[in-house]
This record gives structure tokens, C-alpha cells and sequence, in this order.
């Protein structure tokens, strides 16, 4: 089956790019968000292709005055990998690794056209190697970049331009990670599923800080990684180093409250602290969502509109536990920013002293 990728020098098997070896969990996706300065006004938008399963879904999602506003999206593939449209949003890549331009069409009064430009080269992170006994539950790479934003959002007739001074993160990760229907099949003498993940990219005016932890529930980290980006800094000047994160859950939630981030990066920052300001729930772009996690099928097209008050969220239900709190920021150089703190915990982790499989912090 060839498709238009087979025009391009962009092989990496001897199989047209149609075929991505042969696991039916492999996955190709942009991830992105923004924010005001203050915190306010987020939006996040994120598309996903799934070659072995034939389909391709989007999501787009913002918040105003309280309400989380979603549009989802799922069509059928048919192979061609380079179409990066589904129902009314569409991504364009303007200049690879430097601008990206999100268009959203018109639906039941949900619109928006967004430019991505970025503030320097983005952070290949570690591969995601994770197996559960002989499965393998993960196996990817990504790529993170912080940039600005700008264009417009319109929500039922009201119309917001984005900003001056608008930042945000992207993210492009592709390999292996479930999606689709469930493996049904049981894995002999697996224990309590457990899953434990934080990631906290933060934009401050001198550049750009990632960490992220991949954690057992004992609190021992098998992937994580910290790294300092100067602004409009090139691959070269990418700095890595270690992070510890210390973070307080919200009472009866598995949701942070705030954080402390110490950092060993040479001519990075030392110290950053987190202070939540909106929180925006995962769900909204099909993460751990009932009817529209990422790479289900739903027909040849189906879209979807979806409202709900943040105040009115049950926190320990399951597709609820994934959030994104925006955060205002203070380094211990006394320098501010805003920055995302994206938090997941499944099941027992007892640094946190979380002992069942949905207990909320005491």
C-alpha cells in the first residue's frame, strides 16, 4: 500500500511507511497547549494516527469561566498517514521544528486558528521502555518544545484573540503505548496496576526547563530526565541534568496542590516552585476517556461536542485522575513564568502515602 509518505526519503523498514512493523499499539502524535501569562484562558488541542488500527482522532479543549469545552473527533485512515486532518481540525506544519499553524473549523460553536512558533530546538527525551512481566506495555520517543501562540478562539459566538506573551508546550511521541479496545487477555501473576507519571514543562522569560518522571509505585524512577533550554537556544545548547520533585495532593484527590522542583543542571535554574491556577482535565483531548480514548474506532467519521463545569468533576473517578494544572512559577533567581504541571496516579504509590487502587491524598 503506498501512500503519499512514499514520495518522501523517510523509510526506516524496508515496508512502505504505510506499515510501522508490526505491533497493533503503535501510535504517531502532536500534543499542544497554551496559556496566558496569568494562567488563564488554556487550551490544549492533540491528534493521534494509529496505522495498524486504521484510524486517526483529534481533540481540541479550553476553558473559559469555569466550563471545559471539547470538540472529539475520529475518522478511518485509510492508510494515508500524511493526511493530518479529522473532522474539523486539522494541523498544518509550516516549517518543521520551528511553526505549526492549528485550525479548527466551525462546530456546534467551537472555532479556532492557532500559530505555534517555538522559543528554541526541542528536547528529544529518553526512549519510554516499560514492560509489565514478558508484555510490553511502552515503547516510544518524544519530543518536547516550548514556543508562543497566537490567533484566536471563539466559544458559542464569543470570539478571544490569544494574547501578547501566550506560551506553551508541544510535544510530538511515537512508538508503542496501549490504545484501542483493551488486550483482554490476563497477564499470569501481574500485581495492583500501578502508574505514576509527572511532567512539568515550564516557560520562564531567560528560556525553557522540562522534567518529567516515569515512577514504580515505590517511588523508583525508570525514566525521567531534566534539561535547561536558553532562549532561542539551538540543539547545541540543550543542558540536561537531575530533578527531584516534591509535590502536595489535594485533600481527598489525587490532583497536586503545589510542588517543589530541585534541579542539578549546570546554568540552569536551581530551584522552581509551583503554584497551581487552572486546572484542565486530561479527558478532554481522549486521555483515559470512556467512549473517546485515543485510537478507538467510531466509523468512518464521527465528532462530538462535550461541556463540563470544572467544579463539578468527581476527582478519584478514573478518566478524572489526568490533569494538567497550569501553574504560576519562581525560580530561585527570583525570575517568573507559568508552566504546566501534567500529573497521572494509578493505582498504590507510597511516597504519597496512596495505599489502594483510587484513594485520595489525606
Amino acid at each position: 500500500m503506498l501512500t503519499k509518505g512514499d514520495e518522501y526519503p523517510l523509510h526506516q523498514t524496508p515496508e512502505p511507511i504505510a506499515y510501522s512493523g508490526t505491533d497493533r499499539n503503535f501510535y504517531d502524535r502532536y500534543f499542544f497547549n497554551g496559556y496566558a501569562p496569568d494562567g488563564s484562558g488554556f487550551f490544549a488541542l492533540a491528534f493521534g494516527v494509529y496505522p495498524h488500527l486504521d484510524v486517526a482522532d483529534a481533540h481540541f479543549s479550553c476553558i473559559r469561566d469555569g466550563k471545559q469545552h471539547s470538540i472529539h473527533a475520529s475518522r478511518e485512515l485509510a492508510m494515508e498517514r500524511l493526511d493530518l486532518h479529522c473532522g474539523p481540525i486539522r494541523i498544518e506544519v509550516v516549517e518543521p521544528l520551528k511553526k505549526l499553524r492549528l485550525i479548527v473549523e466551525d462546530f456546534e460553536g467551537i472555532s479556532a486558528e492557532i500559530d505555534f512558533t517555538a522559543r528554541g530546538f526541542p528536547l528529544e527525551e529518553p526512549r519510554f521502555t516499560h514492560r509489565i512481566g514478558p508484555r510490553t506495555f511502552m515503547d516510544y520517543t518524544r519530543m518536547t518544545q516550548n514556543g508562543r501562540y497566537s490567533g484566536w478562539i471563539s466559544v458559542d459566538g464569543e470570539r478571544r484573540e490569544i494574547g501578547e506573551g501566550t506560551w506553551g508546550t508541544r510535544d510530538r511521541s511515537w512508538g508503542v503505548r496501549p490504545i484501542g479496545a483493551r488486550d483482554m487477555q490476563p497477564m499470569p501473576g501481574t500485581p495492583m496496576p500501578s502508574f505514576f507519571w509527572q511532567w512539568t514543562p515550564v516557560n520562564l522569560p531567560s528560556g525553557s526547563l522540562f522534567f518529567h518522571i516515569n515512577a514504580e509505585k515505590d517511588g523508583h524512577a525508570w525514566n525521567t530526565r531534566a534539561a535547561w533550554l536558553p532562549e532561542g537556544g539551538d540543539v547545541g545548547d540543550i543542558v540536561e541534568g537531575h530533578g527531584l520533585l516534591e509535590a502536595k495532593l489535594v485533600t481527598g484527590t489525587r490532583w497536586p496542590e503545589s510542588g517543589i522542583l530541585e534541579l542539578d543542571i549546570p546554568g540552569g535554574p536551581k530551584r522552581i516552585e509551583f503554584a497551581p491556577v487552572e486546572r484542565f482535565q486530561m479527558r478532554g483531548l481522549g486521555y483515559t476517556h470512556p467512549e473517546w480514548g485515543h485510537g478507538m474506532y467510531h466509523g468512518a467519521l464521527k465528532v462530538a461536542r462535550e461541556d463540563f463545569a470544572l467544579d463539578e468533576v468527581e476527582p478519584l473517578q478514573p478518566d478524572n485522575l489526568h490533569v494538567q494544572s497550569i501553574c504560576e512559577v519562581t525560580s530561585d533567581t527570583g525570575e517568573t513564568g507559568t508552566g504546566a504541571f501534567e500529573q497521572l496516579i494509578i493505582g498504590p504509590y507510597s511516597p504519597l502515602a496512596l495505599n489502594e487502587f483510587l484513594s485520595g491524598a489525606d
